[in-house]
């Protein structure tokens, strides 16, 4: 059952972010190292260890475009598989040296934190833009950003350029998450790997939602009260998306992204000239192109 369990993500598919930018930094020094592989499926290991305590979470249904462990199984066996794999990233984390093993724990930290923010949502004082950049930075940036350092780091790259290949990822991470939630509203299928309206219909407020509930016009107030009402149902969902995906949040939102991926480029053109850099510039494109 655990091997079975174990291996359901992973066959479902994935864009492997993580582990490919593990592999891109270390073209900054010795991408033959081979601590560089096992950096690289440490980082999908802890990836996909989330991916299942989520689904948990938020009662998913589906996950990369196939059921989610929780459905095709039960909650404990997803929960179980979850901390399985964060136990066999950390076995292999640990063959990587003391450095490793402590950027690994800072970084599960960081992703334990965001998950509770954006759980307990922003304080009353807290702007909920603000927070929710902030739950993004912890919740999926902060392992995006592990995983070129430590492909950078243990490949034996200038400390210069594992800080800069670090920058690179948390900016990217959360422009990355970014295009995520658009495509979650924008999205017309299933293509995206979940169905589109999965964030509304969890009651999970990404930054075009906060966006609209920040505005007083009459003209966006049904969606308002759409936004702040049970979208569990299609109908009010599918209303929801209609609205939602003409309104001007949409641009402003992706205005958004762009300055993030401006950002990006920006850090990424601080790298010497080489085949690291050009990919690493190719990534922001595809970010941008992937929200049409």
């Amino acid at each position: 059952m655990l091997d079975l369990a174990s291996h359901h993500l992973v066959d479902a598919g994935g864009k492997r972010v993580r582990p490919m930018l593990a592999l891109l930094s270390a073209q900054l020094g010795d991408p033959a190292d081979p601590r560089v592989v096992d950096a690289a499926v440490v980082v999908e290991l802890t990836h996909l260890a989330t991916l299942y305590h989520d689904d948990v979470m938020d009662e998913a249904d589906v996950r990369r475009g196939a059921p989610s462990a929780n459905t095709r199984w039960t909650n404990t066996i997803a929960i179980l598989t979850g901390d399985y794999l964060f136990a066999r990233a950390s076995d292999l984390t640990a063959s990587l040296g003391t450095e490793a093993t402590h950027i690994q724990s800072r970084t599960f930290a960081r992703l334990v934190e965001g998950q509770i923010a954006e759980t307990a949502g922003p304080p009353a004082d807290v702007d909920a833009v603000a927070h929710h950049l902030q739950v993004i930075a912890d919740k999926t940036a902060s392992l995006i950003s592990t995983s070129a350092r430590l492909g950078a780091l243990l490949s034996g790259a200038p400390a210069e350029q594992v800080e800069t290949v670090a920058r690179f990822g948390e900016i990217y991470g959360v422009a990355f998450q970014l295009s995520d939630d658009l495509i979650d509203i924008a999205s017309e299928t299933v293509d995206s790997g979940k169905t589109p309206g999965t964030d509304l219909r969890e009651g999970i407020r990404t930054l075009p939602v906060l966006l609209v509930l920040d505005t007083d016009d009459d003209a966006g107030a049904p969606l308002r009260t759409l936004l702040t009402g049970d979208l569990t149902q299609d109908g009010p969902l599918h209303e929801a998306l209609t609205l939602l995906r003409v309104h001007p949040a949409m641009a402003a939102a992706r205005s958004r992204l762009e300055t993030y991926v401006d950002d990006a480029r920006s850090v990424a053109a601080e790298l010497p000239e080489g085949a690291a850099r050009a990919a690493l510039l190719s990534l922001t494109d595809f970010v941008l192109a992937r929200t049409g």
